[in-house]
């Protein structure tokens, strides 16, 4: 059972994921008597590769591994914790790319779906890294792996104890910072996204801390036309990622 260096993994793609990329972390897999689908039968086929006995069970008992309210899709998975990386981490990973850095900050983002879904966007988008504060602020939680769809066996993730001279750090090797604020008249879309980057969204409903904001090089807010004034940090984080990704394309 989950103990202080394990978690549960449930859902169809989590599963899938930390078994396809890192088989050795997983010990336990437990699948719903009834599913038989081609879903199912990948994982199980993974579980087979990886020297795994799966074990058929009822949904009652899933249930009472992840809670009835997780939608675990008749899948369940026990893993090794992947740690967050640190401060040390972190500068190892700067010094050893040979392409620009491209970085995620989330300041304060506590909700646990919010950080999934930031984590699964940041992979796809190629993110280096995303990094967050360890206080009052969401870690690596088995909702976390949920929903980002094994982006969280993927994407390092640092954990720092001040983000402000993380972010200072990062400024003297020559990483940009570049905030989200609607106190600011800069468009997304004028600024510069192509050199060495850390995007710095904030946190759900709050935005930017205050020393948080001083220590970004530019802040930017994303175009509202609507009656809305502020989108989810998740789906900012997206909007974000993908206008850095389309400059970084283009001037290759």
């Amino acid at each position: 059972m989950a103990g202080n260096n394990s978690h549960y993994v449930y859902g169809m793609h989590a599963v899938q994921a930390v078994l396809e990329r890192e088989p050795e972390l997983v010990s336990q897999v437990w699948i719903e008597n009834s599913r038989r689908d081609a879903k199912a039968k990948k994982v199980l086929q993974l579980a087979h590769d990886a020297n795994i006995k799966p074990e058929r069970v009822k949904t009652d008992v899933l249930n009472k591994l992840v809670g009835e309210s997780a939608n675990h899709q008749g899948v369940v998975a026990l893993s090794k914790d992947v740690p967050a990386g640190n401060e040390k981490d972190l500068k190892q990973l700067i010094d050893k790319l040979d392409v620009p850095a491209f970085l995620l900050i989330l300041d304060g983002v506590q909700d646990p779906h919010n950080l999934g879904a930031c984590l699964r966007t940041a992979d796809a988008a190629g993110v280096h890294a995303v990094i967050a504060p360890k206080d009052k602020a969401s870690g690596l939680t088995s909702v976390v792996r949920k929903v980002a769809c094994g982006a969280a066996e993927t994407v390092p993730f640092i954990q720092v104890t001040n983000l402000a001279r993380t972010m200072r750090d990062l400024q003297q090797s020559g990483v940009w910072m570049i905030g989200t604020s609607l106190e600011t008249d800069q468009d997304l879309y004028q600024a510069d996204l192509t050199g060495p980057l850390a995007l710095v969204l904030g946190a759900e409903g709050k935005g930017l801390r205050r020393l948080t904001a001083e220590n970004c090089d530019a802040l930017v807010k994303l175009p509202m036309l609507g009656t809305v004034q502020s989108l989810n940090v998740s789906v900012s984080a997206g909007v974000c990622l993908y206008e850095a990704v389309r400059q970084r394309t283009a001037v290759r």
